[in-house]
């Protein structure tokens, strides 16, 4: 009972978080089902998940910060593990399963000009670290559990192993 108090408590912080930055930021994230997936940093695993979700998660200056609990809702509720049935019928969450949240600015790169990508559209580190703070605390909310994550900003060695696979793109700027 007092760890459900807790979510709901943070739960609405976040969401005033939220409701108070009314600043514009376009997020776009891999979301990759796993059996197992883990990130390293200097040899050091500092995070790992069972069967779950990978997300690896940019963020780009132009969307409404709403758009963090729309993603994180898609996310926790995105229904891409199987049932009894052996159809994709279940969350992340119906399942029993776990999220890893890493940073990738790279997910905005921009190869148009030549073929060495340009990251000017990935957000600065004071405008995405504030974002991708409360991306994942919503999500902890809306799992009902603590989200294991990469390091912002950290070279990381990224391990996992795709079931299915299974990989979706999804960006907030193009709600599909």
């Amino acid at each position: 009972m007092r760890r459900k108090q807790h979510i709901n408590k943070s739960e609405r912080q976040t969401q005033k978080d939220l409701e108070s930055n009314k600043k514009r930021y376009f997020m776009r994230v891999v979301i990759q089902r796993v059996t197992h997936a883990s990130v390293d940093i200097d040899k050091q695993t500092v995070a790992s998940i069972n069967k779950g979700l990978l997300v690896l998660v940019g963020i780009e200056d132009s969307d409404t910060n709403e758009d963090i609990a729309w993603l994180s809702a898609k996310i926790v509720n995105l229904r891409v593990f199987d049932d009894e049935n052996g159809v994709m019928n279940l969350s992340v969450k119906d399942a029993g399963g776990e999220v890893l949240i890493v940073s990738q600015f790279t997910l905005h790169a921009s190869t148009k000009k030549n073929n060495r990508p340009s990251y000017i559209k990935a957000a600065r580190p004071e405008v995405a670290i504030p974002i991708y703070e409360a991306f994942i605390k919503q999500v902890e909310s809306l799992l009902g559990k603590r989200v294991p994550t990469g390091q912002f900003g950290a070279m990381m060695q990224v391990a996992l192993c795709n079931d299915g696979p299974v990989t979706i793109l999804i960006d907030t700027k193009n709600k599909e």
